[in-house]
């Protein structure tokens, strides 16, 4: 019975921009219908739109049904909700107000399916920051949005693929005010959430972190900047004297460049670029962006709308299938922690017995 309820996960995916590469990542990820054995798939957009795109790059053997609300999705197959009905001027490759106005329409129709318990998990098709700020989207990107939406101060950026998981100290803000934007709580904040989601959502009991430095070299002993001395090495201390396995800070080229990555479970970045150049040239087209520190689950591609493809038929959607892939894991995983947590087993205590100390404690 547990195993059928974990096969329905009810997939909620938002269409992005209609003039992106979003609908057809969407069609060209669900296209193999054995991808619906552990899931149901609940697009929100039009079925107008997607049948469309679906035309254009040539999909027509995709089948999908449209339903009214998420509770009318029909399991293991895919679902459309029609948020709207309007006729579209598509401008395919374009980033204008319209397709900003659509993105926008879909995420707040999935983010109140999903806070209402309709959806289990959300996964989102890349939008144009631009484009949906015209819509009056009023938040830096999904992240942001999500973090209001739950209350949260902030929440992590945390980029997943193979075996490399980074996590973004600061993430989308220039870059001459990321040195101000981080400080001793900062970082501990982030360190927090980043141990408790490895744990919580990816069932690593005890995980071990990199830290990476904001200056070249790690700031080489202050002479190339003072934050690593000042903020990021005594965090780092402070945890590993409590008990976190947390490291660093590693300068970032050599980090990447020498795999050192492997020898951890995650990754801290100070800024966005840092964390996601090195991620990108080690995973592009296949890594997933999971919003960490949130009570929902939610993911997404690791790439953008990608407009000077768009509508050619070229974007890879194995991110996309990756991102669906890991928001229906996290789902299990977390599941699977809440239960054991919830029933611990009860600590027995071993029977007192004597011995005499070693004499002394060197091997002879």
């Amino acid at each position: 019975m547990e195993k059928d309820k974990l096969a329905a996960i009810r997939v909620g995916i938002t269409i992005g921009d209609v003039n992106g590469i979003g609908p057809e990542v969407i069609i060209k990820a669900l296209g193999d219908a054995r991808i619906l054995s552990e899931f149901t798939p609940i697009i929100y957009g039009s079925t107008k739109t997607i049948s469309y795109h679906k035309k254009m790059v040539k999909e027509e053997e995709f089948a999908y049904q449209s339903c009214k609300t998420a509770e009318e999705a029909i399991p293991h197959k895919i679902n459309i909700i029609n948020v709207w009905n309007d006729e579209i001027r598509f401008q395919i490759g374009e980033m204008n107000e319209t397709g900003g106005k659509y993105a926008f329409a879909s995420l707040e129709r999935a983010t109140q399916d999903l806070a209402s318990g309709k959806i289990d998990v959300l996964v989102t098709a890349p939008i144009s920051k631009e484009a949906i700020a015209k819509a009056d989207f009023k938040f830096p990107g999904h992240t942001e949005y999500l973090a209001h939406l739950s209350n949260q101060e902030e929440a992590l950026m945390m980029m997943v693929g193979q075996n490399l998981r980074v996590a973004l100290a600061t993430s989308h803000i220039p870059v001459k005010e990321v040195s101000g934007n981080l400080s001793k709580e900062k970082i501990q904040s982030k360190l927090t959430v980043l141990e408790n989601s490895l744990k919580k959502d990816f069932g690593i009991i005890r995980p071990k972190i990199a830290v990476l430095g904001l200056n070249p070299h790690a700031g080489e002993n202050g002479k190339l900047g003072k934050e690593e001395e000042e903020i990021i090495i005594p965090i780092i201390k402070e945890n590993f004297d409590k008990g976190m396995l947390v490291f660093g800070p590693y300068p970032a080229d050599g980090f990447f460049g020498s795999s050192q990555f492997n020898q951890f479970d995650a990754v801290l970045a100070m800024y966005h670029d840092q964390g996601l150049t090195g991620f990108k040239a080690l995973t592009f087209d296949e890594g997933v962006n999971f919003t960490a520190g949130l009570p929902i689950v939610r993911t997404s591609p690791d790439h953008g709308t990608a407009f000077d493809i768009a509508g050619k038929g070229i974007a890879s959607a194995q991110s996309m299938r990756n991102a669906i892939y890991l928001a229906v894991e996290i789902y299990k995983t977390r599941k699977f922690v809440k239960e054991i947590q919830s029933n611990p087993l009860t600590e027995q205590k071993s029977p007192e017995f004597k011995r005499k100390p070693f004499a002394n404690n060197r091997v002879e």
